[in-house]
């Protein structure tokens, strides 16, 4: 199952919080990693599908730092694995006292031509994160490193992040409010049904803007809504 190209340039364009009341409607609830914000607010927008990391604590006689580097660093290769266009989204828990990644790994992201990354922990190095112009998104930033905190166990399984559940494929939408889990089983239903609710609150925006009452404009009313049509068929959304 794939997102169409033209359903994956409309959920470029509209807005996490419409994504998340289109899917609240269709009854998938925990859809937002609370407390996940992007780097910088210029960032790229992202869309792309989930490839998941999985972290637990670390264990002394486990990793460490003598595996980096190496074939058996799981960490790593799930920067060398994350396919082009996918969103890299790990799991550590919240762990903040160690980060949970930083500019050079980032950076090889982009090069490879991912869409970007999102941690329910922290970057370090996020001034060079900024200048990476990457999608990235975090609780915070995290200057410590991950040895002591953290050991990459798992790569492209189901995941929690913030605790929102992640499966391998989700299409993975961020801006500069946050990030949005979809489900692949409804990405496109969901890109449509965003995207015309986008329309909507442009005409419904321009409504109030010239003094109209919000009641009865939104949320939309039979009425409002042929008034919509009406608006749209006179280009008025172009």
């Amino acid at each position: 199952m794939a997102l169409s190209e033209l359903n994956r340039q409309r959920l470029a364009e509209v807005n996490v919080s419409t994504l998340s009341t289109c899917l609240y409607r269709q009854g998938v609830r925990r859809t937002v990693p609370t407390g996940i914000v992007a780097v910088t607010r210029d960032q790229p927008r992202m869309v792309g599908p989930a490839f998941t990391l999985r972290f637990v604590p670390m264990r002394d006689d486990q990793g460490g730092l003598d595996t980096y580097g190496t074939a058996q660093n799981v960490h790593q290769q799930a920067f060398e694995q994350c396919p082009p266009g996918a969103v890299l989204v790990m799991d550590t828990r919240g762990e903040t006292r160690g980060c949970s990644c930083g500019d050079l790994l980032i950076g090889r992201l982009k090069a490879r031509g991912c869409a970007g990354i999102v941690t329910d922990g922290g970057f370090r190095d996020t001034v060079q994160v900024e200048r990476l112009g990457f999608a990235a998104y975090q609780r915070c930033a995290v200057p410590a490193p991950s040895f002591g905190f953290l050991q990459a166990v798992d790569i492209n399984t189901p995941v929690g992040c913030a605790d929102v559940a992640v499966y391998p494929g989700d299409i993975i939408v961020g801006d500069a409010e946050g990030v949005v889990v979809i489900p692949i089983a409804i990405a496109d239903q969901i890109a449509e049904q965003a995207y015309e609710q986008t329309q909507y609150e442009q005409f419904a925006a321009s409504e109030v803007a010239q003094g109209r009452s919000i009641i009865g404009l939104y949320p939309a009313t039979e009425a409002s809504r042929e008034q919509y049509r009406v608006w749209r068929g006179r280009g008025a959304d172009a």
